[in-house]
C-alpha cells in the first residue's frame, strides 16, 4: 500500500518567538489547504522556558532565575506546565482533525500521534511504552496537577521508559486543526529546572524534585552511549514515517512564508500583553 506523503521540516535551532509562530503558521496554512500535513523538528537558541497558555507567569515562574539563567522565555498556543527547552529534541505535528487516521478525542489523538514517538525511542534501542494512568488517584491526577512543571508527571499516552517520563507533549485544535508539539528529553539540569518555579517553601521544592527523579527521566540517563541530536532526529524521524506509515518529503519555507513567521512572532509571541496575559 502506497504511504501519504507529508512535509518534513527541520528549522535547527531558532528564537522562541520564531519556533511558536512558524507552528501557528504551519497551522493556518494546512487549514487553508496551502499545505499538506507537516512534521517540524527544531531547537531552541538560547534554551527556554516555555508555559503553557493558561499558566499565570507572574505567580508560578521565578522570572529573576529565567533572566539569571540567560534563558528565552515564551508563553505557547498549547496547554500543559513550564517545560525547559534546553537538551532536547522538539517536535510539533500539525494535520487536519478531519484526516482519516485521526481520532475525534484529544487522548486517543495523541496515542496516534505518539505511535511516531514511541517508534523513534525504540530505534534507540530503548524500551518506551505509553503511559495508562491506572488507578483513579492517578487520573484525578491528571485533572488537577499540582506543580507547574511539566515533566512533573505523565499524562494519558506520553512516553515512559522504566516507569519515567521521557517526553512531554501538549496539543491544541484550532481552525479544524491539530497541532501537537513536544519535547524528547536528551539531558535535563534538574537543578536549574526547579529553580525556574516559585514554591511556597523550600521544603516543597525539596519533597518535589526529590519525587521529580523517580517520574522524569532523559533519555542519556538511560543509555551507555550518548545520543547526539543528529541521531536523534534520524531516529525519530524515521519513528514517525514507520509509526504513522507515512513517506516524509524535506520542506523550506519561501521567503513570503518567512515574512508571514516573522509577523506572528513580532506581534505575539515577542509582546509582554501575550506572556504575561493571565
Amino acid at each position: 500500500m502506497e504511504r501519504e506523503k507529508w512535509l518534513f521540516i527541520d528549522s535547527g535551532n531558532c528564537d522562541p518567538a520564531y519556533n511558536m509562530a512558524l507552528d501557528e503558521a504551519l497551522l493556518t496554512w494546512h487549514s487553508e489547504g496551502k499545505i499538506p500535513p507537516v512534521i517540524r523538528f527544531y531547537g531552541w537558541n538560547p534554551a527556554t522556558l516555555s508555559i503553557g497558555y493558561f499558566q499565570k507567569a507572574e505567580k508560578e515562574i521565578n522570572l529573576e532565575a529565567v533572566e539569571k539563567y540567560g534563558l528565552g522565555f515564551v508563553r505557547r498556543p498549547t496547554g500543559g506546565r513550564g517545560v525547559l527547552h534546553d537538551q532536547e529534541l522538539t517536535y510539533s505535528v500539525i494535520v487536519t482533525e478531519e484526516h482519516h487516521n485521526m481520532p475525534k478525542t484529544v487522548t486517543e489523538a495523541y496515542r496516534v500521534i505518539s505511535e511516531g514517538i514511541l517508534q523513534g525511542f525504540r530505534n534507540l534501542g530503548l524500551d518506551a511504552y505509553f503511559a495508562i494512568p491506572r488507578t483513579e488517584e492517578e487520573k484525578a491526577g491528571l485533572k488537577n496537577p499540582r506543580s507547574a512543571v511539566c515533566f512533573d508527571a505523565p499524562s494519558w499516552y506520553e512516553l515512559v521508559v522504566e516507569g519515567r517520563k521521557v517526553a512531554g507533549s501538549a496539543q491544541t485544535r484550532q481552525k479544524g486543526v491539530i497541532l501537537q508539539h513536544g519535547s524528547i528529553l536528551l539531558d535535563l539540569d534538574e537543578d536549574k529546572l526547579f529553580d525556574l518555579f516559585v514554591y511556597s517553601s523550600e521544603r516543597v521544592r525539596e519533597r518535589m524534585q526529590k519525587a521529580f527523579k523517580n517520574k522524569a527521566v532523559a533519555m542519556n540517563q538511560l543509555r551507555e552511549t550518548p545520543v547526539t541530536q543528529e541521531e536523534a532526529k534520524k531516529a525519530f524521524h524515521a519513528g514517525f514515517e514507520e509509526g504513522l506509515h507515512l513517506d516524509l518529503q524535506p520542506y523550506t519555507l519561501n521567503e513570503e512564508q518567512e515574512k508571514e513567521v516573522e509577523q506572528i512572532a513580532e506581534s505575539r509571541y515577542r509582546s509582554k500583553e501575550w506572556t504575561f496575559r493571565r
